[in-house]
């Protein structure tokens, strides 16, 4: 008889564990996903165009909250955990409520769900949320462009919509976030790679993906997301880590994964962080991976308009997932403030309507910032009316992208940018030369 199995996800890797495990595989049935981490996924229904012939009928996508009950209405025998940054304790808690209600749980790894390239691919992933990957992706795409190579990017899956329509997606202009209407968390990802003049994609079927990818790049970069482990099997594989959250390559998961696997960590923001954090992840490094290249860089901070910010009242709009499950209390919107001399870093939680009153709830820690939460357009329209009601003298926009694109400010706004900036040798220059075929 074929096990029975539910995916624990929160569209991204349940879907890929799926795709590349069970979906041909008659040994198992999956009954169903359970959703979390982002508003408003569960409800939906994996399509039977993607879930293949031993589902015609689709698989329902239920919330994570039901786990219990499902497993034993549903008489699951497995229950697969199937997304990221999470820490190893909330893992295992998941564990403990699967098995107490009489399941197994299983935790797929690389050798199970990784997709073998035919072109060379560098992975790009991370400890944390927030440590870094894209603008370490930008810069290794830079590298490569000036070497002559064609460069594709295939970012983490964020499927929010139409699962059919989203597949494959292609971007390599600003309109094309508008015909796949992107959430601000898409357009955070892609829109900076768009502006460098890299084509980017995305879906949910990351084996077509990566052939398309591979039909027209000489090299394909994957950008990760989350702490997530690499689709694909790597020629080389780069793990950014954060000296702020010290400590966390070891105790999230899969973090530990990630820091195991790496041929190269990148140790950013050692131009914000303390000398104390800095060698502690070092020694982890060093601890867990002794034969990782180690490179230290920066991400320093550029802000368009001083005077916006200089001796002024602004609230500060920070990355939405960085602040939530991402679990940091400021980003280089509040760096930037603090440096350039804010009178008032204005506390937007008394302005908050309906969504976005409801992220703080849930994410308390938060404080006086503004996360750019966007997963859908109530969410944007409930943040474009929680900035009108803030009352402050101009705004700092600590996001990827320009949110000018996609709200309007009775105040002056002003972006604040950051690219990664590697300190002394080696540097990404040189692993990336010494990896063959790159």
């Amino acid at each position: 008889m074929r096990k029975r199995v539910i995916i624990m996800g929160a569209a991204g890797r349940d879907f890929h564990n799926f795709n590349t495990y069970f979906r041909g595989n008659e040994d198992y049935e999956v009954v169903a996903f359970t959703a979390t981490q982002i508003p408003d996924i569960e409800g939906r229904t994996y399509p039977p165009e993607l879930s293949g012939n031993l589902y015609p009928e689709g698989i329902p996508i239920l919330s994570e909250d039901e786990l219990p009950t499902l497993i034993e209405e549903m008489d699951v025998d497995i229950v697969v955990f199937g997304y990221s940054d999470v820490s190893n304790q909330y893992v295992m808690e998941r564990s403990a409520i699967v098995n107490a209600a009489g399941a197994d749980f299983m935790l797929l790894g690389p050798a199970s769900t990784m997709i073998e390239p035919a072109k060379p691919l560098i992975s790009i992933t991370a400890a944390r949320t927030g440590s870094g990957k894209s603008q370490t992706t930008r810069r290794v795409c830079q590298i490569l462009k000036e070497r002559g190579k064609t460069v594709a990017v295939i970012r983490h899956p964020m499927p929010y919509g139409d699962l059919v329509k989203q597949e494959v997606q292609r971007f390599e202009t600003y309109g094309d976030l508008d015909t796949h209407d992107c959430t601000i968390e898409e357009r955070e990802e892609y829109e900076p790679h768009i502006a460098n003049g890299t084509i980017v994609y995305a879906g949910v079927d990351y084996e077509k993906i990566l052939r398309q990818a591979e039909a027209e790049a000489d090299v394909v970069v994957w950008d990760g997301g989350n702490n997530d482990f690499s689709f694909y099997r790597p020629s080389l594989s780069i793990v950014v880590v954060d000296p702020h959250r010290a400590g966390h390559e070891l105790i999230y998961y899969p973090s530990g994964v990630n820091l195991r696997l790496a041929d190269v960590v990148v140790i950013n923001k050692v131009d914000t962080a303390s000398l104390d954090d800095i060698q502690f992840v070092r020694e982890n490094v060093l601890d867990h991976n002794p034969h990782a290249t180690i490179i230290e860089a920066a991400s320093p901070i550029q802000v368009d308009d001083p005077s916006v910010v200089r001796g002024k009242r602004v609230l500060v709009i920070e990355d939405g997932p960085t602040l939530t499950h991402g679990g940091m209390e400021y980003g280089a919107g509040v760096i930037a403030a603090r440096r350039l001399g804010a009178e008032e870093i204005v506390d937007p939680r008394p302005y908050t309507v309906d969504s976005i009153a409801a992220t703080y709830r849930r994410y308390p820690k938060i404080g006086r910032l503004l996360p750019a939460m966007g997963y859908g357009a109530e969410q944007i329209r409930d943040l474009q009316k929680t900035v009108d009601r803030a009352e402050c003298d101009g705004v700092v926009i600590g996001t990827p992208i320009d949110l000018g694109r996609l709200l309007t400010f009775k105040v002056p706004a002003t972006r604040v940018r950051y690219e990664l900036q590697e300190i002394g040798l080696p540097n990404l220059e040189h692993v990336i030369d010494r990896t063959p075929n790159l």
